[in-house]
């Protein structure tokens, strides 16, 4: 007798259980539930839409082939029910209650086995004006559409709620189109559950070059109405005031448990759906995946809520393998993700140095601002990698990047060191492919691991910018020693009365007049001249001599620039 499946949700991981499945086993009875209108879409491409980068709305959708019920059932082999909402999971008769919401009819359909794919929906905060006209959310292509018309009729100013990935997209988008755009975000600084401070005050300035307003520290309290029902600015309960004429909720997004708390099933510590590495909820008969559930993060074994489409995908396939019993396990995930902001390129994966220090890890980091390619093929742009490792065994613990350089395929190659535990030895030593058109001669991501090598080694002697500048607040006895060519120096540096100049090229001999007892942090551009520098002074008998991770290409504190 042929195995009937049941799968709530339409839109990624209900979807490719489906399709996976049926090409594993032609006889299975699959039937996809969904309660929107709309199918498998493509949700990560929505800030581009509204950017109009993607111009067409139905490319959102599939293009030139829709992905509605007739496309499933005449391409993929299974039979989707769109605007029919499941109401109720009855485990002991294995049936769920679905309702047509088109029609108000009800019915129960049976299953042998059952997949929730109920995936996750925009947090909607308790504050005032919430429903006030101008006010969005993000969730679904309608959404995209509405907030796109709003632009293309005028909307000028932009506030939106949150800083977070979906906060930082959008925020691109608006600007992109000419509007002036405001982010508000709660914590000190953006990103905060991906970037560390200094990366976030990075990503920060350089949105702040492009126009957009920056405020931190306070959550938005209310949205503010006209007083004929139109939002007109966001008051944080600091009390700034943003004017606004239209507001975006980017505060991120819940789990939808709703069915499975119901059902009885476990629920997690991150409040998502548990499941085992088979993707099994606490009923063996019901799998679960996509953004509904918690994952497992490879590093820590720690739950962790990682919504995304990519993660959803992986999920389906692991699932229909499951169902057709091969036991495929599910082994979890790095913490990888990775946006755009206008030409920003920006990425992590693993841990910051923040978390990892809070696991008790001895980190060691780097920061190393490279060419994404050689600098001689035009167009050639920076990317800066802050790379973390434990100091004792040398594994690469965390990866960030950002800037308009190709940072992101070196996410993608620290992602794979940490998914296989490789040092930062091993990162040196991969084959990695070289042409100047696509990297330098030692890959930008190898760099860093060199640096981060030779710190573990007792050979470089770094500083990071969050420790400099704790020392340019202090009163703190040390010199900063500019090794920039002296047209460089005056062009532009650092202002406190601890700077001195010293061309590379004249530290041999004019060492003497620098004093011996005190700390010694050497700075240029990008920082191999700085290393350099370090190293001389080193050989020298200055004990103390450091150089500045990053140098002024990756300095975040421009206040300390003159």
């Amino acid at each position: 007798m042929a195995i009937k499946v049941l799968i709530i949700g339409g839109v990624a991981a209900g979807p490719k259980t489906a399709a996976r499945l049926r090409r594993l086993d032609p006889d299975a009875e699959i039937t996809v539930i969904e309660r929107q209108d709309l199918l498998s879409y493509a949700g990560c491409g929505m800030p581009y839409y509204i950017e109009d980068i993607i111009t067409e709305y139905d490319e959102l959708l599939g293009g030139a082939t829709i992905r509605d019920a007739e496309y499933f059932r005449d391409q993929k082999g299974f039979t989707v029910f769109d605007q029919t909402e499941a109401l109720k999971i009855n485990r002991k008769a294995k049936t769920v209650t679905v309702k047509d919401l088109r029609t108000g009819e009800t019915r129960d359909l049976p299953y042998d086995k059952l997949v929730l794919a109920t995936g996750a929906s925009p947090f909607v905060p308790r504050m005032e004006g919430t429903e006030l006209n101008g006010v969005h959310r993000l969730y679904n292509p309608h959404h995209a559409e509405a907030i796109k018309t709003a632009v293309n009729l005028g909307c000028s100013k932009v506030a939106v709620v949150g800083g977070g990935l979906i906060g930082m997209e959008t925020c691109g988008a608006f600007v992109a189109r000419g509007c002036k755009t405001s982010v508000l975000e709660m914590m000190p600084t953006l990103v905060p559950n991906l970037l560390d401070e200094e990366m976030a005050q990075l990503l920060e300035n350089y949105l702040v070059s492009k126009g957009v307003e920056i405020v931190k520290g306070s959550p938005a309290a209310r949205i503010l109405d006209d007083g004929h029902g139109n939002a007109v600015g966001v008051e944080t309960a600091d009390g700034r005031i943003v004017e606004a004429d239209m507001v975006i909720l980017a505060i991120g997004v819940r789990p939808n448990t709703e069915l499975a708390v119901e059902a009885g099933l476990e629920i997690g510590s991150t409040r998502a759906i548990a499941v085992n590495e088979y993707l099994q909820t606490s009923d063996p008969d019901i799998y679960a995946g996509g953004d509904c559930v918690e994952c497992t993060n490879i590093l820590t074994g720690e739950k962790m809520f990682a919504p995304l489409g990519s993660t959803a995908n992986k999920h389906g396939r692991v699932i229909a393998d499951n169902i057709h019993g091969m036991e495929m396990k599910f082994p979890g995930v790095g913490g990888t993700a990775v946006f755009k902001v206008l030409d920003y390129n920006c990425g992590t994966t693993g841990l910051t140095e923040k978390k990892a220090k809070s696991l008790g890890y001895d980190t060691v980091t780097t920061i190393t601002p490279r060419y994404d390619y050689s600098s001689y093929i035009p167009g050639a742009k920076y990317t800066i990698i802050k790379l973390i490792a434990d100091r004792k065994s040398c594994k690469l613990l965390g990866c960030q990047v950002l800037g308009e350089g190709d940072g992101v395929k070196r996410i993608d190659v620290a992602a794979t060191a940490i998914k296989f535990g490789s040092n930062v030895k091993g990162i040196a030593d991969l084959d990695l492919g070289y042409a100047p058109a696509y990297s330098t001669a030692i890959d930008a991501i190898q760099h860093s691991a060199n640096v981060i090598r030779n710190k573990i080694q007792g050979i470089a002697f770094g500083v990071s910018p969050i420790e400099l500048k704790a020392k340019l607040d202090s009163d703190e006895d040390f010199i900063l020693l500019d090794i920039r060519r002296k047209d460089e120096f005056e062009a532009g540096g650092f202002k406190d009365k601890r700077v001195m100049n010293m061309p590379l090229d004249e530290i041999k001999t004019r060492h003497n007049e620098l004093p011996q007892d005190k700390e010694i942090i050497t700075y240029c551009v990008i920082g191999v001249r700085a290393y350099i520098s370090q190293r001389m002074l080193t050989g020298l008998g200055f004990e103390k001599a450091k150089y500045l991770d990053g140098c002024i290409t990756s300095w975040p504190y421009t206040e300390y620039l003159r």
